[in-house]
């Protein structure tokens, strides 16, 4: 059984203006995302900065996040890191917080081959019993997870469950789908592709935009599932424009600016991330009110 269909929120981390984790925030955007149907909760990703947390904040988001979910809808848990044993430290305190997944990217920087990836995985999914989902990003990472690969993981390690495919590549996206034939839950990681991928067979999205859309991306998502592919198709090229906004510079710097403008967060971002170029806050504001979001 999936660990959830539909949309799943990359959750971004608010922070206060001295950069701090704003804790009590973050427990409002769980209400939000709950009183807006989105369908799962991703903590500590991309969107969520991981990268730039402390292991102390990161284990906190993931505990505040479950806390305040109280199983009214699934908390996933980004574990991944490119140590091996930082993984599996951060997929073991994640599992004591009682969430219901984890996502786990593959090792960045350093890299490694396709059989480093699958000793890496399987290290890691041996010390918890947590559901994982495979998180293929090789734009950020410089590391892709092969079809093959992901298929020999999710056949032979019991709790790898299922991929973030963020790719971007619809033909790899063919290839696994073809390969795993329903062994694997295949998830867009581009929200501009949801329903290309939800046509080869994908259940759902972990998705950027759900931040500031979080209603329609559930329709969306839900709409193809319930066979209405015209209503899906509708509402993801009404969101093409959005997209492209929202990654007009890195992620999650746009969204974080966006949300900042629906009062959802003060848009503070942690250096490396700056703040976001006036010509490329206006275009976003501009994708925004052509949406029909008011702010």
């Amino acid at each position: 059984m999936a660990i959830f269909k539909g949309s799943g929120v990359a959750l971004i981390t608010p922070f206060k203006e001295d950069l701090s984790v704003d804790y009590e925030q973050l427990r409002k955007l769980v209400d939000f995302h709950v009183e807006h149907h989105t369908d799962a909760i991703i903590v500590c990703g991309t969107t969520g900065e991981a990268a730039t947390l402390t292991m102390e904040e990161h284990l906190e988001c993931i505990s505040v996040v479950a806390e305040q979910a109280n199983g009214r809808i699934p908390v996933i848990a980004g574990t991944g890191s490119n140590d091996t044993a930082s993984a599996i430290y951060l997929s073991e305190e994640a599992e004591k917080c009682g969430v219901d997944g984890m996502l786990m990217v593959t090792p960045y920087y350093n890299k490694c081959t396709q059989g480093g990836l699958i000793k890496h995985f399987t290290a890691v999914a041996e010390k918890v019993d947590t559901p994982i989902i495979m998180y293929n990003v090789p734009s950020r990472t410089g590391c892709n997870i092969l079809p093959a690969t992901a298929v020999k993981l999710a056949k032979e390690v019991d709790n790898i469950v299922g991929i973030k495919e963020a790719s971007g590549n619809i033909s790899q996206v063919a290839e696994l789908a073809h390969l795993a034939n329903g062994c694997m839950d295949i998830y867009s990681g581009n929200d501009d592709q949801i329903v290309p991928l939800m046509a080869l067979g994908g259940v759902g999205v972990i998705s950027v935009t759900a931040n500031i859309i979080p209603d329609d991306t559930h329709e969306l998502c839900a709409s193809f599932l319930d066979g209405n592919v015209a209503r899906a198709r509708e509402l993801q090229l009404k969101a093409i424009d959005l997209c492209k906004a929202l990654f007009c510079e890195v992620n999650p710097i746009p969204v974080k600016k966006a949300t900042e403008l629906l009062g959802m967060s003060n848009g503070k971002v942690r250096l490396p991330l700056t703040e976001m170029e006036p010509e490329n806050v206006a275009r976003l504001e501009k994708a925004m009110k052509d949406y029909g979001i008011e702010f």
